[in-house]
């Protein structure tokens, strides 16, 4: 019995060899009829005996292209045409499109081989790619995703490269980015001042320059990396004296996994992501001799190491180098450089030559940065190759643009029953961040064809996203507090929508009362929250400036502990700050720039600087890194904490006093940075374990979820997570955004559509 079915398949299924997939398939099985490209996805019509056209459905659901991703396959029976032969149309547009792009990804095997085959028409080319692999996004302008609507436009096909294009059969069909010597971009080699060097190959060129210890920028997907011999001291310094980046590590690309064992350890399932086609920067633990220059990740135990994933990358690692650093190219705290005139303008004095191509990055995209917590993928930065990849909702609402924070700021829009995240843009602090953020937002919108109903914002007053929201025009409007969408943020990428236990853990956010809260536990869905319980409030001597000096916060928490006996102590923290302890004390009795916070951060900010390991901070987030980081030999103590339940407002306030006078000991005593770190590692986890205890007992909730900066601590993720569920709860952890303020724009995002439901 013959049929005809119409098929509108939505997901990844555009650049990534769908329609080539599907042409052979019906080939294959004796259907006929065609496919095509929307705005989306694939549409089908196939007609044929039903056993054919069952035969071909459960391939397409079980055995797609390997970048594909579908989401749903809507299927319908219509009338039988009768045609004989099955075709590729071309494609169309539609109004309600809901766009699933492809992120950039990784050079594949073939292409690899073909790459370093002296009888192949592309050795050595470096720009080659195919349909699943190369530059996706980054290179988008507008959908439906096509040649025309790239930055590739400019680049005419040959004969040959013409002929594979149009061919359903051939690995390049219809691969947007394909070029070869004859007809597509080209490396150049330009020193300083922007004059190019002539070479004959500009990699081998390049080569030779890293080996004399010269910095290189190097123009990849999604914007320039500086680079330099990771082996070598002498210019790891030199790099980072240019950059200005004192002490933050840089992440290293290295040849092969097979290099990359030698240096870290690695586990399968971190082989299996380091790997992966995603690329991403991995934080792995350093194995002893290692052979990496010191100064790459200076007073930490991990490395952020990344495989090569352009033609260039293995051009460059494929003989002569073990390893190069490999960091985003700008000033520190700046945006990274993706235009060749904006490489040779911004990084001045920084870079000594550019290698650059003329295929234009339309979307600048950093490298994502990952590592595994409590057994899985826990993201720091979502960025290239994550990418536009959508993340689903529960439930269908209005359109809504979420601004994000102030720092590691995203944005994100939400479409239908999915939100789309942007790729990091960074801390809002300088003119070019600004400028990438409205970038970011008119790009998303234009390719997504959405028209936001509602905007929803920090209630800080003073972020720069939340200025920019507040001067749209907007006729729905959604301020939401900073933790509140942080721990949503972590409900919505797991698919539920509580009751739950928020535990949110982070440096700074704005607060209902004023205060700067960062120690919050909630009881909340998308609709409300109620703040249950926090850390007791504690001065910031010098406003902003102890969120970069540990030792004020040091102070802080030693005056509120010890009051007038503070003098009488005989600590090497005290001594060296002799002259600031006083002007402090003053400060905090009169209120003088003092602002209050309850934030977890600042109390890691002051152990930090208790336990001798940090007083003052280089980048943000240095000292709790390196309090983590001093803990070698775990144990199980902890220290005494209070918990005081209050009548009116939230339940419990948590005090440290107690904590911090058995701290002072420990020092006295003389006790090492790892056992007081471990021992407060131990106690902030038993914090969490207690108070969501207390919360279960008043509310029955058994659901808790951790959110916020402060649980990029692998020690203290893997820790609390573990207490909880000894307790019976069902913990969830960020696997698919950042727990850091990159995911504040999805928690934003449902906050404010739940506001105004449908």
């Amino acid at each position: 019995m013959l049929k005809r079915l119409n098929l509108q398949i939505e997901g990844i299924v555009q650049g990534v060899g769908f329609r080539p997939f599907i042409f052979s398939l019906a080939r294959e099985h004796g259907v006929s009829g065609w496919v095509l490209n929307s705005s989306r996805g694939v549409e089908i019509e196939i007609e044929g005996a039903e056993e054919a056209l069952n035969n071909f459905l459960s391939q397409v659901k079980n055995n797609p292209p390997p970048l594909s991703r579908i989401l749903s396959i809507l299927q319908k029976e219509i009338p039988l045409i009768g045609d004989k032969t099955f075709a590729i149309h071309e494609s169309k547009s539609l109004a309600d499109r809901v766009p699933f792009i492809s992120p950039d990804t990784d050079v594949c095997d073939d292409c690899l081989r073909e790459l370093f085959d002296p009888a192949d028409r592309r050795y050595r080319y470096p720009f080659i790619n195919c349909t699943n692999c190369g530059p996706r996004f980054t290179i988008i302008k507008d959908i439906p995703y096509d040649r025309d609507k790239t930055t590739m436009q400019s680049f005419t096909l040959c004969p040959e490269c013409e002929q594979e294009y149009h061919d359903p059969l051939n690995r390049r069909f219809h691969a947007q980015p394909i070029g070869c010597w004859q007809c597509g971009p080209r490396l150049m080699l330009l020193n300083e001042r922007g004059g190019e060097i002539k070479a004959a190959d500009p990699v081998q060129e390049t080569i030779a320059l890293l080996l004399q210890g010269s910095i290189l920028a190097v123009k990849g997907l999604g914007g320039f990396h500086l680079a330099v011999d990771a082996t070598s001291e002498e210019a790891v310094l030199r790099l980072r004296s240019r950059k200005l980046r004192e002490e933050k590590p840089f992440a290293i690309m290295v040849r092969d996994i097979e290099r990359a064992r030698q240096v870290c350890l690695i586990s399968p399932q971190e082989e299996e992501i380091l790997t992966s086609k995603l690329k991403p920067i991995l934080l792995l633990k350093k194995r002893p001799g290692h052979g990496i220059a010191e100064s790459v990740a200076p007073r930490n135990q991990f490395f952020g190491i990344m495989l090569p994933y352009t033609p260039v990358h293995h051009l460059l690692l494929k003989s002569r180098f073990d390893a190069l650093v490999m960091t985003s190219a700008n000033i520190t705290d700046e945006p990274i450089t993706k235009d060749n005139q904006e490489s040779l303008e911004r990084l001045q004095g920084i870079a000594d030559y550019f290698l650059m191509h003329n295929r234009d990055i339309h979307v600048r995209a950093d490298d994502s940065i990952v590592r595994t917590a409590a057994g899985k993928l826990s993201i720091l930065r979502r960025s290239r190759g994550m990418v536009p990849l959508s993340l689903p909702l529960i439930e269908d609402g209005l359109e809504v643009l979420a601004c994000g924070a102030e720092l590691k700021n995203t944005i994100c829009f939400t479409k239908g029953k999915v939100a789309f995240l942007s790729q990091y843009i960074g801390d809002m602090e300088s003119v070019a961040a600004d400028r990438i953020f409205l970038e970011s937002i008119e790009h998303l919108k234009n390719i997504l064809q959405v028209a936001p109903e509602v905007i929803a914002y920090d209630l800080h007053p003073d972020y720069r996203a939340t200025r920019y929201a507040l001067e749209q025009s907007y006729s729905r409007a959604v301020g939401v507090q900073h933790h509140f969408a942080h721990v949503a943020g972590c409900l919505a990428e797991h698919g539920v929508d509580g009751p739950a236990i928020g535990v949110a853990f982070d440096g700074t956010g704005y607060g209902d009362d004023g205060a700067i809260w960062g120690s919050e536990f909630f009881t909340f869905d998308y609709s409300h929250y109620k703040r249950r319980a926090h850390f007791a409030y504690v001065p910031m001597p010098g406003g902003d400036a102890a969120a970069k000096e540990p030792y004020r916060m040091a102070i802080s928490y030693l005056y509120r502990t010890f009051k007038e006996k503070l003098s009488g102590l005989n600590l090497p923290l005290l001594q060296k700050y002799s002259d600031r302890v006083q002007p402090f004390m003053t400060m905090i009795d009169r209120g003088i720039n003092s602002p209050l916070t309850s934030s977890c951060g600042r109390l890691f900010d002051a152990v930090s600087s208790l336990a001798g390991l940090r007083d003052v901070m280089t980048f943000e987030g240095q000292a709790p890194m390196e309090l983590e980081m001093a803990i070698d030999e775990p144990h199980d103590l902890v220290y005494t904490y209070q918990v005081a339940a209050q009548a009116a407002g939230p339940d419990f306030i948590i005090s440290f006093e107690p904590m911090i006078a058995a701290i002072i000991d420990d020092v006295l005593q003389g006790k090492t940075a790892s056992y007081i770190s471990c021992r407060f590692h131990n106690t902030v986890a038993q914090v969490i374990a207690d108070i969501c205890g207390r919360l279960r007992v008043k509310e029955g909730i058994k659901l808790v979820a951790l959110s916020g900066g402060v649980f990029q601590n692998l020690y203290l993720l893997t820790r609390s997570v573990d207490l909880l569920r000894s307790k019976g709860f069902t913990v969830l952890t960020h696997e698919q955004v950042p727990t850091n303020d990159g995911g504040i724009s999805l928690g934003q995002a449902v906050i404010a559509r739940r506001a105004y439901k449908i």
